[in-house]
């Protein structure tokens, strides 16, 4: 497995600063050539109100203070961004479990947990990497978490290779209205994408964000 990530480090400036973002730093400097030119140009007879020199130095305060406050909004975003990276490939090779519905068969076995609110009839359906349906089944669900362990054999007795097979479920209760069960699935964390914001990890040879991850079975 090979991962790549980059990381946005601010650039320091000569004088110890930290460089903005143009535009901004671009009207900072104009603000400070105009307030500076009318200072030296202004009627020595006449000077410049003492109020209105206050606000715009108020104003040059402001302005640096939104340069300032950028950067500091810029660091903490690459911070999050890096321990986002790193928190993800903390999982790589670790056993999680996550809200999904792809499930790997071996060994003749896949399973995937349901989650269910009330008394169901359930329609179960999986499909193989194609999209083809391989095996539908009905089935009386309960109320809470409970697994469904599929043996790997289609409704025409064919045992299936292993792979990645999908589960759908269409459920209605006693009164015939239709219900919502969740299903979960476990696997192995294979690999991390760190190109995206945020991490990517492929889990049964599906993708799924670190926001997606309910619990970790066993760590790598």
């Amino acid at each position: 497995m090979s991962v790549s990530a980059t990381s946005a480090t601010p650039t320091p400036t000569a004088s110890g600063g930290l460089a903005t973002d143009p535009m901004i730093a671009s009207n900072f400097t104009t603000f400070l050539q105009m307030l500076t030119t009318q200072l030296k140009n202004q009627d020595p007879l006449s000077p410049m109100d003492t109020n209105q020199f206050t606000q715009q130095l108020v104003m040059f305060a402001q302005v640096e203070q939104q340069m300032k406050s950028n950067t500091q909004l810029s660091t903490l975003i690459a911070l999050q961004a890096t321990a986002q990276s790193t928190a993800a490939l903390s999982y790589v090779g670790a056993t999680v479990v996550v809200d999904g519905s792809s499930a790997q068969l071996a060994n003749g076995s896949a399973t995937w947990n349901l989650n269910v609110d009330k008394p169901a009839t359930a329609t179960m359906t999986i499909t193989d990497a194609t999209g083809q349906t391989v095996y539908t089944s009905q089935m009386a669900v309960t109320p809470g978490v409970q697994d469904f362990v599929w043996n790997g054999m289609s409704n025409t007795g064919k045992q299936l290779p292993d792979g990645t097979y999908k589960l759908t479920i269409s459920a209605v209760d006693a009164s015939n209205n239709p219900t919502s069960v969740a299903t979960e699935v476990q696997g192995k964390v294979e690999a991390v994408d760190l190109t995206q914001a945020p991490p990517i990890m492929t889990i049964n040879g599906v993708q799924y964000s670190i926001g997606q991850i309910k619990r970790i079975v066993s760590a790598n």
